[in-house]
């Protein structure tokens, strides 16, 4: 046929294909996306082939029956031509022996062809639709059971119900993906919820925020001061913010003007503080929010900090450790570990190693090249020389392994295993995690050994952290390990700086610098940072680094040069990493990706020559890819790095459908195209990601394009990732500029508050919060009446 008319069809009506189903290329159970060929019978479209390809999101599509789907043709370009279906229904039989023979299929259990005769002859041809109407109508068919006549039924609406479902989506201006969501989360209610609450979908589909919500609810007729979208609105400004910018909590009166602006924004009308006030007291008496002097809380949240704060109080209250070895013990201990290891622990490693064993918890912090790894090693080992314990995992057959390793992230935990020796897991891996879980989940696992380290502890988040503290059993030691001048979690909270702040864990801080024997700069240039000097002569170059001054349109030829230098000396793509701090723009990582990709990994011959395309971005055979969710399933974590090592077509594979298997580390991963969103190219990755990785050579581009998002704890998280070779590029007024920021969007949360209260240690507050025994009802209504209102002049009310 003809691609130009198959493709610029323009007809009043809707484009459709009929036809019976042969066999089904692939369905994916998890979000219904179907591929399925077809033999056509009918079709309004210049299609004269006697099979077709059908694409779409579809429950399974049963053998051998009829269906009409309601598209596009499409010409894919590797697969030829496809119809695309936005939405479908199953063609019903008209004539009665159609009937009895749709009736008796193996679609309804307990219908057999002379019961099957028996419903046509009673009902007529328009049995079914009789049937859907009225139910009842089957007590007129002979010798036909109650429970038979239900499942009949009952099976008749499952196979009817999605697609007037998808349909009447379709009307909503819902595609089929995001149609399918909904039905999923709502099976046969869809359309009833979309039609009186709309904004129910905000929170159970993912995808779905409350400006697309607002739009259903003016076209239902829902007026702009109705509770449900006020209650609405108040939960998506609490939630975005909290997610977004980190806070545990919100202030009830900044909260207001945010949710204020979103509704008067969204439609023309005005709404009353006093009405959203009235809202958030109903969300808190549904449980929806918590509401704590004048702060909102999500209630996972709120929950989740004092779970940190009893757990806590739960390990401290252990005593058995201070007393179990005598000084002398420890200290010839260490003496003989000293001589094995042929090393001499300083005064704050020895302090920080017997603080660790004689504390049920106990917090190790300091920057690079202070020695934390030094002091894990010691720990561990004398551990094992004090408690008669070996080592050797494989000694250990009938009960559980005594240390146990974690870390926030799969390179952090394999950075810990190598420095150890021992084995390490993510957090999420250690709990039983899949993944999956959301902030109300609630795990049960509880961790079996005798002393826990937790590495990079910064990038812990209050969720995670309450997971993690309430999973430890009373017999445990642990050890948090963490820089807290680094980039917080990207998650809420910032768990590790508000332990440190309470002071009610044993804490020991390594100030003095060990690993500059062989002259780094690098660390000395980081904890510079770290004090918030800027150096000086930083554009002069070092052993280990170099500044080359460039401006913001230079940095991708700067980059690239820089680049192509490196793998002329030997360097492989896995030992080269390009750090920036934002995704769009010239100097962003979007941009140089893609530089970056036809410098590392051009296109080649043979397997080189294979790629898949996925949007906008190409994805080749020993590209360098970036996970971005956590699948512990399949041993892979968000921020781990792999590399492409095959690309199978659709026509390749039994799967009828492209595939990638990324090798992260030796752990291979194979990625369907609807997983194909959980990976980006990481030639060039975010300083976020980068976090608890450490590279060979490091390359950070810093321009004033990026001044959003400069900080003086997001550069030096981005230099401590270099191991041996930093390059800056840029504006060296930008490079001064971030390190004189300070982050000032500061956290809102309680843990440090609650924590030092819980030890009745003076509270160094912000602000004194007033009139603390007022119920969260009497301060949501002492909103200062004026607020919104600073532009506003009296010349505005003439």
């Amino acid at each position: 046929m003809n691609q130009q008319n198959s493709l610029d069809l323009r007809t009043d009506e809707e484009h459709f294909i009929k036809g019976r189903h042969l066999v089904t290329i692939f369905h994916n159970e998890a979000n219904f996306y179907s591929v399925i060929r077809i033999r056509v019978e009918e079709t309004n479209v210049a299609y004269e082939e006697k099979e077709a390809v059908v694409t779409g999101y579809f429950p399974k599509i049963h053998e051998q029956e009829t269906y009409l789907f309601y598209g596009n043709l499409k010409e894919h370009p590797k697969f030829g031509l496809q119809f695309h279906a936005k939405h479908f229904k199953k063609e019903i039989p008209q004539t009665k022996q159609g009937l009895v023979a749709y009736l008796s299929s193996d679609l309804f259990k307990g219908i057999g062809k002379k019961t099957a005769e028996r419903i046509v002859e009673t009902l007529g041809e328009n049995a079914i639709s009789r049937i859907l109407a009225e139910p009842s109508v089957l007590e007129t068919i002979p010798r036909l059971a109650s429970d038979t006549a239900k499942d009949l039924y009952d099976a008749l609406l499952e196979h009817q119900e999605l697609e007037q479902i998808m349909i009447g989506l379709n009307q909503h201006g819902f595609g089929p993906q995001l149609s399918m969501k909904i039905y999923q989360a709502y099976k046969e209610n869809a359309l009833d919820i979309i039609e009186t609450n709309p904004y129910q979908l905000i929170a159970d589909v993912e995808g779905i925020g409350f400006g697309r919500a607002d739009e259903l609810g003016m076209q239902i007729g829902i007026d702009g001061v109705h509770p449900d979208r006020i209650k609405a609105a108040c939960l998506y400004a609490l939630e975005q913010d909290c997610l977004q910018n980190g806070h545990v909590y919100l202030e009830a009166e900044e909260l207001l003007i945010k949710v204020k602006k979103l509704l008067e924004d969204s439609q023309p009308v005005e709404i009353p503080y006093d009405m959203i006030s009235q809202c958030f007291i109903q969300l808190e008496e549904e449980g929806k929010i918590i509401g704590e002097e004048k702060r909102v809380y999500i209630p996972s949240l709120y929950f989740s900090e004092r779970g940190i704060i009893t757990n806590i109080e739960r390990l401290l209250e252990q005593n058995q450790y201070a007393e179990q070895f005598p000084e002398s013990e420890f200290l010839m201990a260490l003496g003989k570990l000293e001589d094995r290891l042929g090393i001499q622990y300083a005064p704050s490693q020895k302090e920080a190693i017997q603080t660790a064993l004689t504390s049920p918890l106990m917090i190790l912090t300091g920057g690079p090249g202070t020695g934390k790894t030094t002091v894990i090693k010691g720990i561990v080992e004398l551990y094992a020389e004090l408690h008669g314990c070996s080592l050797d995992i494989h000694a250990y057959k009938d009960q559980p392994f005594p240390f146990v390793l974690a870390a926030p992230t799969g390179r952090a935990a394999k950075r810990m295993a190598e420095s150890t020796g021992l084995p390490a897991v993510t957090i999420h891996r250690l709990l039983g995690m899949t993944g999956q879980e959301n902030m109300d989940a609630d795990g049960d696992r509880e961790i079996e050994g005798k002393i826990v380290i937790i590495d990079e502890m910064s990038m812990v988040d209050t969720w995670l952290a309450h997971q993690l503290f309430k999973a430890l059993p009373e017999d445990i030691q642990v050890i948090l390990v963490g820089d807290e001048d680094q980039l917080p979690s990207v998650g809420p909270g910032q768990v590790l700086t508000d332990l440190l702040k309470s002071n009610i864990i044993p804490t020991v801080e390594l100030t003095d610098i060990y690993r500059q024997a062989d002259g780094s700069s690098i660390i000395e240039l980081a904890h510079t940072i770290k004090k918030g000097n800027i150096p000086e002569k930083i554009t002069e170059p070092q052993a280990d680094r170099s500044f080359i001054k460039c401006q913001g349109t230079q940095i991708s030829e700067v980059v690239e040069k820089v680049v192509r230098s490196a793998v002329r000396k030997g360097y492989a793509a896995k030992d080269i990493q390009v750090l920036a701090p934002m995704y769009r723009g010239p100097a962003g990582i979007d941009h140089l990706n893609k530089i970056l990709q036809n410098v590392l990994n051009p296109k080649g011959s043979g397997n080189k020559r294979k790629e898949v395309t996925f949007g906008d971005v190409s994805y080749r055979i020993g590209d360098k890819v970036l996970q971005l969710v956590n699948q512990p399933e399949k041993n892979v974590f968000n921020g781990d790095i792999g590399e492409i090592i095959s690309i199978l077509y659709a026509r390749e594979n039994v799967e009828k459908q492209d595939m990638m298997i990324v090798s992260f580390e030796g752990t291979e991963v194979t990625y369907y195209r609807q997983d194909f969103n959980q990976i980006t190219h990481a030639f060039c990755c975010s300083i976020h990601k980068s976090q608890g990785s450490e590279f060979p050579i490091v390359i950070l581009p810093v321009v004033k394009s990026y001044y959003r998002m400069l900080r003086r704890n997001l550069l030096y998280t981005a230099i401590t990732r270099s191991k041996e070779f930093l390059i800056l590029c840029g504006e060296e007024e930008a490079f001064r500029m971030g390190i004189s920021r300070v982050d000032d969007q500061k956290r809102q949360t309680t843990l440090y508050e609650k924590l030092a209260a819980s030890a009745s240690l003076p509270v160094d507050k912000d602000k004194t919060i007033e009139q603390a025994d007022l119920s969260f009802e009497e301060k949501l209504f002492m909103v200062d009446p004026m607020i919104g209102m600073e532009n506003v002049t009296p010349y505005d009310f003439l």
